[in-house]
């Protein structure tokens, strides 16, 4: 609410809101007066069906009355003390992130001494440990398997986990780093430079033979001067790309986002653009640690272990 950029919206909620709980009271004072007093003989509202059946203009029960009052002064005393009229914050200072801050505040002096104890092990030591592990995969089928799977095989665009193939290094440090610090993976699009569709068809032939697959001769030696001048940069003359920047391996038959012919033009034509998001600010540094220790041991084939 404090981000209004005009007073018109602040004014547009206070108006309106307070206004309609006067019309309510108001409305209820008018539909009150008039009506039979207690003890008086109730007057006919003109209204009669089947010969006899009248309807009269009794007052409500008192005690249903009292209940529309208490409900409009209850809004009215909450929208004085909680946010709720434009910008005027409330007298109590409530906000939903300070509630957030204060919850997660509560759950870290009361949890955290278990995540604790593990930050000075290494990552494999952590891994060893049966209990840690557990610690670690509870972790992760809360925050990663929306994307990994609950299984961290991964799904199209997203890493499978439990293989050794690593887009950014699969030593525990670097697992580490990747969560924390999380990382953006940018493969631009080259339908243009290479000269439309048949540039592309040509450097994906030339892929192919890179990685051993069956392709087209001809087309693949055309691909191989246009991969020398735009690709090798990043995935190198020998196709087996570069941690440092995040270039996938292009000869190991491992495809982030699939590897039939129709998918791998698409990735070279259109670009890729994949993201993971940082934790480091999230879950704390703590946690990654076992998060990461028990992504290490997916790979090591260390998670069904027990101790």
């Amino acid at each position: 609410m404090a981000d209004f950029t005009s007073s018109f919206w602040n004014w547009y909620i206070i108006i309106p809101t307070i206004g309609g709980i006067i019309a309510c009271f108001l409305l209820i004072r008018w539909l009150s007066t008039g009506a039979s007093k207690p003890g008086e003989k109730a007057e006919t509202m003109g209204h009669v069906w089947d010969e006899d059946l009248e309807e009269l203009n009794n007052p409500l029960p008192r005690w249903w009355l009292g209940m529309f009052y208490i409900t409009l002064v209850f809004g009215l005393g909450y929208l004085l003390l909680y946010p709720g009229l434009g910008a005027f914050p409330g007298l109590l200072g409530w906000t939903s992130l300070s509630q957030y801050q204060q919850e997660v505040d509560i759950g870290d002096a009361k949890y955290g001494p278990l995540f604790s104890k593990y930050r000075e092990m290494s990552i494999p030591a952590v891994a060893a440990d049966a209990t840690a592990r557990r610690m670690g995969e509870r972790l992760f089928v809360n925050y990663c398997a929306t994307c990994h799977g609950s299984d961290a095989r991964g799904a199209r665009g997203f890493p499978n986990l439990r293989d050794n193939d690593w887009l950014y290094g699969g030593a525990p440090e670097q697992i580490e780093v990747s969560i924390l610090n999380g990382r953006n993976g940018v493969m631009p699009a080259w339908e243009q430079a290479l000269g439309g569709e048949q540039g592309v068809s040509d450097v994906t032939e030339y892929v192919f033979k890179l990685g051993g697959r069956k392709s087209d001769e001809t087309a693949a030696a055309r691909g191989q001067e246009k991969y020398q001048t735009l690709c090798v940069s990043c995935h190198g003359a020998d196709g087996t790309g570069n941690q440092l920047l995040g270039a996938p391996n292009l000869i190991d038959n491992v495809w982030l986002y699939g590897s039939s012919q129709v998918r791998v033009m698409e990735s070279i034509a259109s670009g890729r653009n994949g993201k993971m998001p940082p934790h480091s600010d999230f879950l704390g540094k703590d946690k990654v640690h076992l998060l990461a220790a028990y992504v290490y041991s997916l790979s090591t084939g260390q998670e069904g272990e027990e101790e």
